[in-house]
């Protein structure tokens, strides 16, 4: 396909919600253009007149996909489910879908909001000491009441994967989240059910090449892989 014509994937390296996304979309064998968007430069990229009419939540990541503009990185798994069931990443048994959901809106509601940048650079505005340090604890904090109540659901859902032994949308929110509580020097130990999942994925093409040092806008400092 012309890559003029390919969808237009509006992304940053590091953004979780686009890291998942991103692993939809390979997984799935779509073809498609990553369009960065760096949301630290010039006080964030997203904030601009242009972005602000692709997304008025000024958020990454946004697909350009069919004609359409789709955003909220989990609505966009669920349109490209919808619309590529062929390599489905939701089970056919109707309680293990209502389970990948519950893994899904745990990772995306109850955990990553409450350590991305947008929360915690806000955050920081209130504390004039030891920033850094009570950012860690802050985003720690959370990831670790969310992963200790994830890691009980994964006793008795998970198999190879999150749910089963087939590659889910939940499996695509839990491997960037994991990325996150890595880079928040969370002891992942703690968590035996999470890190065994993980360690099946990490190294799944799809997975690898949805990581955050795979990425073109990625600076050269941090392009060796690690998840």
């Amino acid at each position: 396909m012309n890559s003029s014509k390919l969808p237009q994937l509006y992304s940053y390296w590091r953004s979780s919600c686009s890291y998942r996304v991103r692993i939809v979309l390979n997984l799935k064998e779509i073809d498609y253009n990553t369009v960065p968007i760096d949301i630290f430069k010039g006080g964030g990229e997203q904030f601009s007149d242009n972005y602000r009419q692709i997304n008025p939540m000024k958020k990454v990541p946004a697909l350009v996909i069919d004609g359409h503009t789709i955003v909220e990185s989990l609505n966009i798994m669920q349109y490209l489910e919808e619309t590529r069931p062929q390599k489905s990443l939701m089970p056919l048994d109707v309680l293990k879908r209502a389970k990948v959901r519950e893994i899904c809106e745990m990772i995306q509601s109850g955990i990553q909001p409450l350590q991305n940048v947008g929360v915690v650079s806000r955050f920081e505005n209130f504390v004039k000491e030891n920033q850094e340090s009570i950012k860690l604890e802050w985003a720690q904090y959370w990831i670790i009441q969310g992963f200790t109540a994830l890691n009980e659901v994964l006793t008795a859902s998970a198999g190879k994967y999150c749910v089963g032994d087939d590659i889910t949308l939940a499996d695509c929110c839990l491997i960037p989240q994991v990325y996150n509580a890595r880079k928040f020097k969370v002891d992942m130990q703690q968590f035996p059910n999470l890190s065994r999942v993980a360690t099946h994925l990490e190294n799944h093409p799809a997975f690898y090449a949805a990581h955050p040092s795979n990425q073109p806008d990625c600076p050269q400092e941090f392009k060796t892989h690690k998840i």
